[in-house]
């Protein structure tokens, strides 16, 4: 187990609840509970790093939705480009 879940405001809630059938439509609310969840997360941040270096393409992780993760890739990819 990785370090920092051990601290996720998740740990104890259904895990289904951040793998929505689908991102759209009657999903999304349940997509927007769990960002909220993610809110108030201490390792929200380390949740997204894994999420991103392990190409989570499914769920909700670090309070950010598969497309949201796509993007931020697409943006950290084009800056180390520049440098």
């Amino acid at each position: 187990m990785l370090d920092w879940t051990r601290r996720a405001a998740c740990l104890d809630l259904d895990p289904e609840l951040f793998f929505p059938i689908s991102m759209e439509g009657p999903s999304q609310s349940q997509v927007e509970r769990a960002k909220h969840v993610c809110d108030g997360c201490p390792v929200r941040r380390p949740c997204l790093e894994y999420a991103l270096s392990t190409g989570q393409a499914y769920g909700v992780w670090g309070g950010t939705d598969p497309e949201q993760r796509r993007e931020e890739l697409s943006l950290r990819a084009e800056a180390a480009a520049r440098h």
